[in-house]
């Protein structure tokens, strides 16, 4: 039996995991616990890590009737092929999570010289090249209306063009 990594309908991941427990089928939802804030209270509560997926642990001979489950939309591929995953990186997630909460995704693609588009905020949509990256945040460069502007982006908060 392997890991396989399943793509979810958006928002879908816990119920996915809740389905195919009630089938018998090992599989993983890798939970973060995040304190999310309102106006009048505090909560800590469980989100999906890597949302829009669910690890699933299936023999090869039954891992194409997992696409008939709801909510469940298609393996991830990796070279034409459902991708594999190994247990010690499962195995790795679970230790991390347990250790540690409020876990980030932060994508490690962004480099000096990427073309980035802001996401978020008053410069939104503006595109720029980063110049300097500083732990989680990148300083990006933004030419606009014959000038050049620096400012300090949190790296979710731009893409990579």
């Amino acid at each position: 039996m392997k890991w396989y990594v399943v793509y979810t309908r958006p928002r879908w991941e816990k119920k996915v995991s809740s389905i195919l427990d009630q089938k018998g089928i090992e599989n993983y939802c890798p939970l973060n616990k995040v304190i999310k804030q309102w106006s009048d209270r505090k909560k800590t509560v469980l989100e999906p890590l890597f949302k829009g997926y669910v690890f699933v642990k299936i023999e090869d001979i039954k891992k194409w009737e997992i696409k008939k489950v709801d909510g469940i939309i298609n393996y991830i591929h990796w070279l034409g092929k459902p991708a594999i995953v190994k247990d010690s990186e499962i195995n790795a997630i679970r230790r991390f999570l347990t250790e540690f909460e409020n876990v980030e995704i932060v994508d490690n693609q962004l480099e000096v010289n990427s073309i980035v588009k802001i996401n978020q905020g008053v410069l939104m949509d503006y595109k720029g090249i980063v110049i300097e990256i500083i732990d989680n945040k990148a300083r990006v460069q933004i030419d606009s209306m014959g000038i050049r502007l620096s400012a300090i982006f949190d790296k979710k908060k731009i893409s990579i063009l």
